[in-house]
């Protein structure tokens, strides 16, 4: 059998997907299996993963919709199922997945939008559930292809790492002598700006005003990360919290962001691909949530708090092609604007110091 995984919405909705990627291998340990990605960070975890035979990238943002449409042809009737990894509600997804022509092409049938995105074209759906996790949902489609009832636990997910890159996270530690704190916190300020994502970032100063808690508590470290694109966001914490026991983590890749991560001991992040990285590295993670639905996204078998205001509207982010918005009269975004650097202090205190 050969399958073609469709992993096209991102870092963590791909990080989402190994744990159901195992299962699928085990299940049916003959398949060849490959993943059409859009990402260089996707492609980078894929290749790593034993799952995997090839790994197609095409940027679908930036490519003509002449090369993308030759691309996606030059790989039809070579797959007998597709999977649509979850989430994937737009028509583009599911057009990709049609024109592979695999026999079997498996994705969700979504409570909003569904149809206006085509979902349609897929010729075996499982109907989408607001309680279940990323990772179950995915599990699911898993389940729909073999017949087999998958027994929990669910395994983690998957993010292997090299010798080579775990040496330079050692590096790192001891080049900014980090190893004498008790408590090193990774900070991740950053997320996806896409379709007005940016609302879900806890504010800067609020990130600073908890950094300087979070020192003064003493013997503790913050380490700031960010992709290239968040250079100034992570300097603009950096500056503001003015410290010797500040440091930003400037680095080649996802992977070697992803070592220096493995060696802290809390990692504090907004709703972002650096959350699900996080809880590949089985770290404990603090992460900022606001107007998405946690079943979503949670961190994934590891130690976790949830900092959210649970506010009477929330969640109102389901996955769709729209724009994130924010319906409230009074305050909008209320849910990440008035989360405070001491309600996220107070959640994090113990959490901290816990075995």
């Amino acid at each position: 059998m050969k399958i073609l995984i469709i992993a096209l919405s991102g870092i963590g909705d791909a990080l989402m997907f190994t744990p159901a990627l195992k299962i699928l291998k085990e299940q049916i340990p003959d398949a060849e299996i490959d993943a059409m990605v859009m990402y260089s960070g996707v492609k980078d975890i894929y290749s790593r993963l034993p799952q995997i035979t090839n790994v197609y990238l095409h940027d679908f943002l930036k490519k003509s919709k002449a090369e993308s449409f030759k691309f996606v042809i030059n790989l039809q009737k070579k797959y007998d199922v597709s999977i649509n990894v979850y989430p994937s509600n737009r028509k583009e997804y599911n057009l990709i997945s049609f024109l592979t022509g695999a026999g079997k092409r498996i994705a969700v049938s979504y409570k909003r939008q569904g149809f206006r995105n085509l979902e349609f074209l897929n010729n075996i759906r499982i109907e989408e559930n607001d309680n279940f996790h990323n990772v179950e949902t995915n599990i699911k489609m898993v389940e729909c292809l073999t017949g087999n009832k998958i027994a929990q636990p669910f395994p983690g997910l998957m993010f292997p790492l090299k010798s080579e890159e775990l040496q330079f996270a050692d590096t790192f530690f001891s080049d900014y002598n980090l190893n004498t704190f008790k408590n090193i916190i990774g900070f991740h300020p950053g997320c996806s700006t896409l379709k007005n994502h940016i609302n879900r970032r806890w504010e800067p100063a609020k990130f600073v005003e908890l950094g300087k808690k979070l020192i003064s508590a003493g013997n503790t470290c913050i380490l700031i990360f960010g992709g290239p694109d968040e250079s100034a966001l992570k300097s603009e914490i950096y500056n503001g919290i003015n410290s010797g026991k500040c440091f930003e983590v400037n680095v080649k890749n996802l992977a070697e962001t992803a070592a220096v991560m493995k060696k802290c001991s809390l990692f504090i992040t907004n709703d972002s691909s650096l959350m699900h990285v996080a809880s590949a590295m089985n770290l404990k993670t603090a992460a900022i949530i606001g107007p998405t639905n946690t079943n979503y996204i949670r961190p994934w078998n590891t130690g976790h708090k949830i900092c959210t205001l649970n506010l009477e509207c929330s969640p109102c982010f389901f996955y769709s092609p729209k724009p994130l918005n924010c319906s409230r009269q009074d305050v909008k975004y209320k849910c990440i604007k008035e989360l405070s650097a001491d309600f996220v202090f107070k959640e994090i205190e113990g959490f901290m110091d816990a075995k």
